[in-house]
């Protein structure tokens, strides 16, 4: 009795071991294939000065962002002023590090509200079915049926044009969208063979939830995030531009585009920077999401294998 005991913890320890050595070795695997791409690399370095340039603002900036010197307006750009100053003679380049802060942290802030508000309507949704089910996707419909940015602009103009209410407004408009995702992984996940053994054996159905089919739809998660953190940007560089961002004389990559227009043909560098720089971010998250999913999909290493056993066999015949 007490071989069969300590023969059945042993075996346990073995199991947990090897699924915990498993899932190192994943990991290895999907960071190995993500730096083999070389556009989610390039995109991976370019959001990597972004951030580091966001972040250190108050120090690499060469001028305060919201100092008018109308002697200094519509310089273009030169050794004193990397990009030229706009009309109230603000560094264009200091007020693009500090849009950044405010454009990367909206997008940071807006994913991380739907995704802790969309991913357990969506879990539910899946799991349960039925009329939960019904319930909650008729919800997350009636939100869809609006255009996500005309929703947003009626939202922040029902609480008030601030940077607080757009954040709120985009979160909100992003929680079906990840609903919908998690809700379509889920049904296909939980008719898996585990899950069932899983919901034979009496296993909680939170633990099931969680522990089987969370994580094995997580690589989908983390691509959605990604698309929609640069969706988040675009969507808050549009209403900037609009006027129902941040408010002057904070900066902001929309709101210094949109003044930027006005003076287009007696200072065309102005739109450079805003626009290079928006273009900048939503490339490299939208590469580094197409790295993300094919470094988390399996069936892309295999694929892989298969063409570098292909390429050894053509230079050995």
């Amino acid at each position: 009795m007490v071989d069969s005991k300590s023969r059945m913890t042993s075996f346990g320890k073995l199991t947990t071991e090897t699924i915990k050595f498993r899932e190192r070795s994943t990991l290895v695997i999907a960071g190995r294939e993500f730096t083999r791409n070389r556009a989610a690399t390039a995109g991976l370095v370019a959001m990597t000065i972004l951030v580091v340039l966001s972040l250190l603002a108050p120090v690499i900036s060469p001028y305060v962002p919201i100092t008018i010197n109308l002697r200094e307006k519509l310089k273009p750009p030169s050794w004193e002023h990397y990009l030229g100053t706009d009309y109230f003679g603000r560094d264009v380049f200091s007020r693009l590090l500090y849009g950044g802060r405010i454009s990367l942290t909206v997008g940071l802030l807006v994913v991380t509200f739907a995704v802790l508000i969309g991913v357990p309507i969506g879990l539910t949704a899946g799991f349960f079915g039925g009329r939960v089910d019904n319930i909650l996707m008729r919800l997350m419909d009636a939100f869809l049926s609006f255009p996500p940015l005309l929703l947003a602009v009626a939202i922040v103009g029902i609480l008030g044009p601030d940077i607080q209410n757009v954040m709120l407004a985009l979160g909100i408009v992003r929680v079906p969208v990840f609903a919908r995702i998690v809700r379509g992984s889920t049904l296909s996940v939980r008719e898996e063979v585990y899950i069932k053994a899983a919901k034979s054996i009496g296993v909680h159905p939170l633990r099931i939830a969680i522990s089987h089919i969370l994580r094995n739809i997580v690589s989908s998660i983390v691509v959605q995030i990604t698309v929609n953190f640069a969706a988040a940007i675009i969507a808050e560089a549009s209403l900037s531009f609009l006027g129902l961002g941040s408010q002057p004389p904070d900066p902001s990559w929309g709101r210094d585009l949109n003044e930027a227009r006005r003076y287009i043909q007696d200072a065309p560098w102005l739109l450079f920077g805003p626009v290079v720089t928006i273009m900048i971010a939503v490339l490299s998250v939208n590469y580094i999401g197409d790295g993300l999913r094919d470094a988390l999909d399996p069936r892309s290493w295999r694929t892989w294998q298969n063409k570098k056993s292909t390429g050894l066999q053509e230079q050995i015949s």
